[in-house]
């Protein structure tokens, strides 16, 4: 994921929400509702995906989904004191869903079939699947598996930011090395290995890898702060997160 996860704050739902229904939208909108779809694209997939939905089924909804909220301005409806921005956006995608099959079901029974808006920014569906299949068996329900979708690209926005400050501060060899050590247990964690690698002592790989671990949970807790109305909310949102991802 290339665009900045920690843009996708309520400032930039607000950015996109200036959009006029039926109006073309200004550059600044469109390019915030971009960074949106393309940060929350994947969890709406997977929603619809473990809720039955074909692959085809599943990326048509949620690129449909995004187009109309381009069309009509619907993220204007958004407020930061109702809640979490991905539990609204949740929301108006179940009710999305369920007007597209009721749609559906009357244009059947017609004999007509209603053509897709895709006119909303493209996101790669094989990637998103190609993530989703191993969790398919799990038997997580159509909501956790959204949750935790919403976490693991919160973990990888997190993580992509610390491998580009490494590679900006000419440390590309050392986070090749040490990227590993950052979410592993400290038991059996070949130190001494990595330090003769790197021509470097056993005792500064440890504090490298230390520093590394700290940063990166700076990093996560901005990507958090970034999604939320209130700084104050970052801890029960990390306990969250980290819920979505051990939940099954």
């Amino acid at each position: 994921m290339s665009e900045s996860f920690f843009t996708t704050r309520w400032s930039l739902v607000a950015e996109a929400g200036r959009q006029r229904p039926g109006a073309a939208p200004p550059a600044e909108v469109r390019a915030a509702l971009e960074v949106l779809c393309r940060a929350y694209w994947p969890p709406l997939y997977a929603f619809a995906r473990r809720g039955g939905a074909r692959p085809d089924e599943a990326a048509d909804q949620v690129q449909d989904f995004f187009a109309r909220l381009l069309e009509k301005g619907d993220l204007a409806a958004a407020d930061p004191q109702r809640g979490r921005f991905r539990a609204w956006l949740l929301t108006a995608f179940r009710h999305h869903a369920a007007n597209l099959r009721d749609r559906d079901r009357a244009q059947k029974r017609g004999g007509g079939r209603r053509a897709l808006s895709l006119d909303a920014p493209q996101v790669d569906a094989g990637e998103a699947e190609s993530r989703l299949l191993p969790q398919l068996a799990d038997p997580r329900t159509q909501e956790a598996e959204y949750e935790r979708q919403w976490a693991l690209l919160v973990l990888e926005r997190a993580r992509e930011r610390l491998a580009a400050e490494l590679v900006r501060a000419g440390k590309a060899r050392e986070l090749d090395a040490l990227l590993p050590f950052l979410t592993a247990g400290d038991e059996g964690l070949p130190y001494a290995q990595v330090a003769q690698d790197l021509g470097r002592s056993e005792g500064a790989v440890k504090v490298a890898v230390h520093r590394l671990r700290r940063r990166y949970g700076e990093l996560l807790r901005e990507e958090v702060a970034g999604t939320l109305a209130d700084p104050r909310e970052v801890a029960d949102e990390l306990a969250a997160l980290m819920a979505a991802l051990a939940a099954r």
